[in-house]
């Protein structure tokens, strides 16, 4: 369900973009602390391999497969949450680069629609924002010990330490 709502509030937020952004100038939505800015991005976050989009989709296109193995043997709901937001955020921008090709631009090397701006940090989107959020989420996660995967072991180790109390 997270990766759905990611997915489509990520394809609705840059078909807006697209509508009502690209060619002006930025909207200062907060003064200069959050600005709309249309961008176009060939590559990754903080200009990070410009150009490297066939390596960026195919990644992506890894990552969309691995969860999709891992997600049925998630137990626990905050992990399930946690892949759903990457999932959405991977298929946000992995449909950008495979069908926003313009120009001269071949199969799988689209551009990302990028429009939120911040001070000091690269212009993103919804779906870059899902996968940050999902990597602090996660980290929480594991520094309070929260298996993605709970055995049968650990639900009689965990019953067994509450009758013992």
């Amino acid at each position: 369900m997270a990766a759905w709502l990611v997915w489509m509030l990520d394809v609705a937020t840059k078909t807006w973009a697209l509508a009502t952004l690209e060619g002006k100038p930025s909207r200062h939505i907060i003064g200069t602390f959050l600005q709309f800015t249309f961008a176009r991005n060939s590559g990754a976050a903080f200009s990070f391999a410009p150009g490297g989009t066939i390596f960026l989709t195919s990644f992506a296109l890894i990552v969309v497969t691995a969860i999709g193995y891992w997600a049925r043997k998630i137990t626990s709901r905050p992990w399930g949450i946690v892949l759903g937001l990457v999932l959405g955020g991977s298929l946000g921008n992995l449909s950008d680069r495979i069908f926003r090709t313009g120009g001269s631009r071949g199969f799988f090397q689209g551009e990302v629609i990028d429009w939120i701006s911040t001070p000091h940090w690269p212009i993103f989107n919804i779906a870059d924002s899902a996968i940050v959020i999902a990597a602090v989420f996660a980290t929480f996660l594991s520094l309070r010990n929260i298996a993605p995967i709970s055995h049968p072991s650990d639900i009689d180790e965990e019953s067994e330490d509450s009758h013992e109390s």
